[in-house]
């Protein structure tokens, strides 16, 4: 198998784009304190539902909370809790990243919970 051509095929998929960003810990004075830090703009990605929408609409919300699974290069590194930003088509969704799965040479894949409310 040719990891290089394979992998080209693969990103032909990759019609959405990520910001991904993590917290991370800086001192101020004598605190430690965290703030949201871009590690990754504009990374070609794409991203797929895996399960069914949970529907918990209320009078005063309705909460989206479903899971979803992002395919993304092997090359970018994704840690649990990172916050993402994926833009499709000019919408964009907010999603929390699950554990990583060890990457394969062509490509990762992150699940991801997203939980926004509209």
């Amino acid at each position: 198998m040719n990891i290089r051509r394979a992998r080209k095929i693969i990103e032909k998929t990759y019609t959405d784009r990520a910001i991904i960003q993590r917290y991370e810990d800086y001192e101020e004075g004598s605190e430690t304190k965290q703030r949201l830090i871009t590690k990754y703009q504009d990374e070609p990605c794409r991203i797929s539902q895996t399960g069914l929408a949970r529907n918990g609409q209320t009078e005063a919300e309705n909460q989206i909370d479903y899971d979803a699974k992002l395919f993304i290069s092997p090359d970018i590194e994704i840690l649990q809790g990172d916050e993402l930003e994926v833009t499709r088509k000019g919408r964009k969704y907010k999603f929390t990243a699950g554990e990583p799965f060890p990457p394969y040479s062509t490509h990762q894949e992150i699940n991801l919970t997203r939980k926004d409310r509209a």
